[in-house]
């Protein structure tokens, strides 16, 4: 005989994996993390400075 299985938790386990498939690709289709926008927003802040500091004087944008 095969084992009786609980279908409420089956039901829960199923769509946990269900909801976790979804948020990890949502996680690649939206989402960086906070640290990982504020390290790339210092980043091009840091270019921006050193660029305009190697700008020469009366020179136009």
């Amino acid at each position: 005989m095969t084992t009786p299985i609980n279908l409420r938790a089956a039901r829960k386990q199923r769509d946990r994996v269900r909801k976790r498939a979804e948020a990890d690709e949502n996680a690649v289709k939206f989402g960086r993390s906070k640290a990982a926008k504020v390290l790339d927003a210092a980043r091009s802040d840091h270019a921006r400075r050193m660029l305009d500091q190697h700008r020469i004087d009366g020179e136009e944008e």
